[in-house]
């Protein structure tokens, strides 16, 4: 019995690990954003130490990821169980807390553990971490005589071959954009449609009938004898709308969201223009040149007008500008700045402004 739980705890907790750093992996920025928004939540609460961890959110989170990866094959391996063994439980004890601290004060309300992959809410996260615990206590406990059949070199170079490709993953995907992207904004949605509620409300009504507690879909009369006590959404989740914030306004604070479903659009996304890479706005400003009279281009961004003014005078980037909240933008695209093709709200393209596309290659997207 000791053995296979031994096994059972070795695949379920190396296995999680590694399929939860695979997905945050996919998306390293993703991963960062949620990070900021977690040391935002710990400057308010435990101090401003942590305001100076923001500018850095994206290194921690790679080191995060790397980590995880690491950790999770090491434990497959049961490679070097005293060292890692205490790597893990101190990881496992302070993500505990942390999914106990959102869960319990409702700071964030999705821990971001496997991206926007599958979504958790904060206690399914925390209970998630407390069933996770048993088995890597185990792991501890036991740690001493879980050995492995990996000689020195062969374990430096799994783990160190796993530590590298990981973080060149990682970093091509910050270059680029995730492999895959589960975002209600991925290529092929229709954007309007993600807005509109999913599917019709199930209604749980309780009822009370001489004493016993009747429970049906439908309301029964009380002229039957129910008495009514409560109902509950038994489809809570499914019946909210993927998008519920996206939102642009021109400058003048006129409503520009039903505009950007109009016709064919090309969307470039700044979130803040003080962060925006320059490095192929060269690229950008041509290809909203050569599809002038073709595709209708906006910039979204969440700058204020004046620096948006200043930056397009500065780069000659004669295109007009909406405003859109930060946390939508980034949502949009992992990217600052982005690019991407709606047509009639439809999304038909997506890329990171290291990959700016050619106009050959939009008007090709717009060709039925």
């Amino acid at each position: 019995m000791m053995r296979v739980i031994d096994q059972f705890s070795r695949f379920f907790v190396g296995g999680l690990f590694i399929f939860s750093g695979l997905i945050k992996l996919n998306d390293p920025v993703g991963t960062a954003i949620k990070m900021e928004e977690y040391f935002e939540v710990f400057v308010e609460d435990f101090g401003s130490i942590f305001h100076y961890f923001i500018p850095w959110s994206l290194e921690i989170a790679m080191i995060m990821i790397v980590m995880e990866l690491v950790l999770g094959v090491a434990i497959l391996f049961f490679y070097r169980m005293n060292q890692t063994a205490w790597v893990l439980l101190g990881l496992m004890t302070f993500f505990t807390f942390l999914t106990f601290y959102s869960a319990y004060f409702n700071k964030v309300t999705d821990c971001g553990c496997f991206g926007d992959a599958i979504k958790l809410t904060p206690w399914e996260s925390f209970w998630k971490d407390v069933v996770l615990m048993v088995f890597v206590l185990h792991l501890f406990w036991h740690r001493r005589r879980l050995t492995g059949n990996l000689r020195t070199l062969e374990g430096y170079s799994v783990i160190g071959g796993t530590a590298l490709v990981s973080l060149a993953v990682g970093m091509y995907a910050v270059a680029h954009l995730p492999f895959i992207d589960f975002r209600a904004y991925r290529v092929g949605n229709n954007i309007p449609d993600q807005m509109k509620p999913g599917e019709a409300p199930l209604i749980e009504y309780v009822f009370d009938k001489t004493g016993e507690e009747v429970k049906s879909q439908k309301f029964l009369p009380a002229e039957e004898g129910y008495t009514y006590k409560s109902s509950r959404v038994l489809n809570e989740d499914k019946i909210k709308p993927k998008i519920t914030d996206y939102m642009v306004s021109t400058p003048e604070g006129e409503d520009l969201t039903q505009e950007t479903f109009r016709g064919a659009k090309l969307l470039i996304v700044m979130v803040d223009v003080r962060k925006a890479s320059t490095a192929n706005i060269e690229s950008i400003r041509n290809l909203t040149e050569e599809l002038e009279g073709k595709v209708d281009c906006l910039i979204l961004t969440s700058s204020s007008s004046e620096q948006m003014d200043a930056f397009r005078h500065e780069n000659q980037l004669a295109v007009p500008y909406a405003f859109a909240d930060a946390t939508v933008l980034k949502t949009i695209l992992r990217s600052n700045p982005g690019i991407a093709l709606w047509n009639n709200g439809v999304v038909l393209g997506n890329w990171h402004h290291n990959d700016t596309p050619g106009v050959a290659e939009v008007v090709s997207l717009l060709t039925p």
